[in-house]
């Protein structure tokens, strides 16, 4: 797993939005989160610096810190909302989606919503013990696209 500045966060690889809107996942991400287990993931809204999304699953989530985001918020809890649609809670934008191994499918209005596209290469980027981040733009991003080894595209 790849660092792109001393100190700084530990990648993936990169996974890029086929036509369909698939996604697939880097392995790595999935063995380190324990995705292989889920039936779904969780997303939030990227930050504006790197943009994309976060992917939690939901075991990891529903025992950390942040576990008031789904007591707080029942439809994204039940998953009662529509896969892809995103709630707004505390200046963050959250949805679910469904994970066949690890791969999703990016419906065309939550792409919309978080300003990627069919195309779009997005950097799997290790962000903390329960989340990682899909990122499309920024520092980071550009480290990664002038980085001389070799870094895995999914």
């Amino acid at each position: 797993m790849p660092q792109m500045t001393k100190g700084g966060k530990y990648i993936f690889g990169w996974s890029r939005i086929r036509v369909n809107g698939e996604l697939i996942f880097p392995r790595m991400a999935v063995d380190e989160y324990k995705l292989k287990e889920e039936n779904h993931i969780y997303i939030v809204s990227g930050s504006k610096q790197t943009g994309g999304f976060s992917v939690m699953a939901e075991p990891l989530l529903s025992h950390s810190t942040l576990k008031n985001i789904l007591e707080e918020n029942p439809s994204l809890a039940k998953r009662s909302l529509r896969e892809g649609e995103l709630i707004t809670y505390k200046g963050r934008k959250y949805g679910w989606l469904v994970l066949n191994k690890s791969a999703v499918y990016l419906p065309d209005d939550l792409m919309k919503m978080l300003e990627i596209k069919v195309g779009d290469k997005l950097l799997a980027i290790h962000s903390s013990d329960i989340a990682f981040t899909m990122g499309v733009k920024g520092s980071l991003i550009e480290k990664a696209n002038g980085y001389r080894g070799i870094i895995e595209e999914f």
